[in-house]
Parts: C-alpha cells; sequence; structure tokens
C-alpha cells in the first residue's frame, strides 16, 4: 500500500499537495475525498495533523451551499455530546451508523443492477409484453364465452333493459306505489 498524499497548509491559507508538486484548493481536496484517496494535511509551521479541520470546513462550506445534510437539531445534539461522559462512544456511534447506510446503500444499488441487468431496455420491453399477456388473459376471462341464444357465432343479444323503478310517496299519511 502507498503512503498517503501529505498536503501541507502554509500560514498564507494556501494548501500544497506534496504529490503533485502544486498549490490546491479546496474542492481539490474535496474531489481527494471522493476518489477515496489517502491523505493528510500537515500544518507547515507546526508539523500537525490538520486533516480534521480541512474535512469540517468542507463540510461547512457544503452545508452552506444547497440542501444540507445536518438539520439545527441535529447539529445541535452533536454540540451537547461534547464534554459528556459519552462523547468517546458518539464518534464511534456516528462513524459505524454512517458506515452501515454506507453498506446498505451499496446492497441496494447491487440488487438494481441485477435486477435490471444490462440493457434496461430490454428490461422494460419484457415487463410490457407480460403486462400485455396478463390484461389478454383477464380480457378473454371476461368476454363471455357464449351468447344470450346459446351458440358462440351469433351476435350477442342487447341486455333486456331494467325494470322500471317503483317509487314509494306518502300521502295524508298512507303509502302509494307508482309503477
Amino acid at each position: 500500500m502507498s503512503e498517503p498524499r501529505v498536503i501541507k497548509k502554509y500560514p498564507n491559507r494556501r494548501l500544497y499537495d506534496t504529490a503533485i508538486s502544486s498549490y490546491i484548493t479546496l474542492e481539490d481536496v474535496k474531489q481527494l475525498v471522493l476518489e477515496r484517496a489517502e491523505f493528510h494535511v500537515i500544518d507547515a509551521r507546526t508539523n500537525t495533523d490538520i486533516t480534521r479541520g480541512i474535512l469540517l470546513q468542507i463540510i461547512s462550506e457544503q452545508e452552506e451551499q444547497g440542501n444540507p445534510i445536518f438539520t439545527s437539531e441535529v447539529l445541535a445534539h452533536i454540540i451537547r455530546f461534547y464534554g459528556d461522559t459519552l462523547q468517546g462512544m458518539m464518534g464511534n456511534y456516528l462513524e459505524k451508523s454512517l458506515q452501515a447506510f454506507v453498506d446498505q446503500q451499496h446492497l441496494f444499488r447491487e440488487q438494481m443492477r441485477t435486477l435490471i441487468g444490462k440493457n434496461p431496455l430490454a428490461m422494460m420491453t419484457e415487463l410490457v409484453e407480460h403486462n400485455l399477456s396478463l390484461w389478454n388473459s383477464v380480457s378473454e376471462r371476461l368476454q363471455p364465452k357464449t351468447t344470450a341464444d346459446g351458440d358462440p357465432d351469433s351476435p350477442i343479444a342487447p341486455p333486456e333493459s331494467p325494470p322500471a323503478p317503483v317509487v314509494e310517496r306518502e300521502r295524508k299519511g298512507r303509502k302509494i306505489r307508482d309503477s
């Protein structure tokens, strides 16, 4: 396994990637994260590891730009854990929860790829054909096998008109039937 990249942060706030011998931006560091590259950000003056601070800065910028992941309530809960006896457990819990979420997402995506296959158009065609055959089957079952006179070749007789409704009304306390 290769050594993690070293990025030095200078007092002028510039980040210098020693692997490519060039200055980079926070957006470049974000890209390294997305590519799953291993790196450490080191303060050039004190030689201390400030990777977490840089990552928090990237998260902060992302939260301000668009749809945030963390609600104010979630952030307040996290802040309340600082100094609490459970503080040490909270980081481990969040890390394991996020890993479980990532694993579930990966599994879901793999299942969808397996379900869809390599050609989504072929799957859609199969689905349409299956639905069409089901529709034809249901349609055949709903059509009468024979006509009203029992002859399958003769046209179907129209249904008889329903009898006129019987209306009952009251006139001076007596019921009267109209037909």
